[in-house]
């Protein structure tokens, strides 16, 4: 195994969303993810939101595993919540989807990020940039999610 790739021999995902489309893919491998709320910061001055999701691997259809991965959007000017209380850092909040929206003005779509529970996190931005990062090794979990759908 080298340093890049998994047990399963898969390489880590290592994804970046420019569009709509792009953020698609994102909110996919998202779906479910786990999020504590004390792994959420905005950083105003470098204009990033960012956190870490314990997210499941959709992709690996064999393993039922659970990795870490950083997530970043950048070009965020404003960030708005609801339903979260950034003080409660030891909660966790089930990640359900992540959407992009035109907010009448061109060039500075609006991301939402979807909670269990009705809440959200709305990124107002100056242009859609994301990227997320797997790191570290997955590890099995027993629960695979489901849903209605299913």
């Amino acid at each position: 195994m080298s340093g890049t790739e998994t047990r399963d021999g898969a390489a880590p995902l290592r994804l970046a969303a420019a569009d709509e489309a792009d953020l698609e893919v994102v909110s996919g491998v998202l779906q479910d993810a786990i999020v504590p709320i004390g792994d959420m910061t905005f950083r105003p001055e470098r204009r990033e939101f960012v956190f870490v999701a314990n997210r499941y691997r959709w992709e690996a259809e064999a393993a039922r595993e659970r990795v870490n991965a950083g997530v970043t959007f950048s070009n965020v000017v404003a960030v708005r919540r609801r339903g979260i209380d950034f003080r409660t850092r030891d909660r966790f909040l089930d990640l359900l989807a992540v959407t992009c929206e035109a907010d009448g003005e061109p060039g500075r779509p609006v991301v939402e990020l979807t909670f269990a529970g009705e809440r959200a996190i709305r990124l107002e931005t100056a242009g859609l940039l994301c990227h997320l990062e797997d790191f570290g090794e997955p590890w099995p979990t027993q629960w695979q999610p489901e849903h209605a759908d299913d």
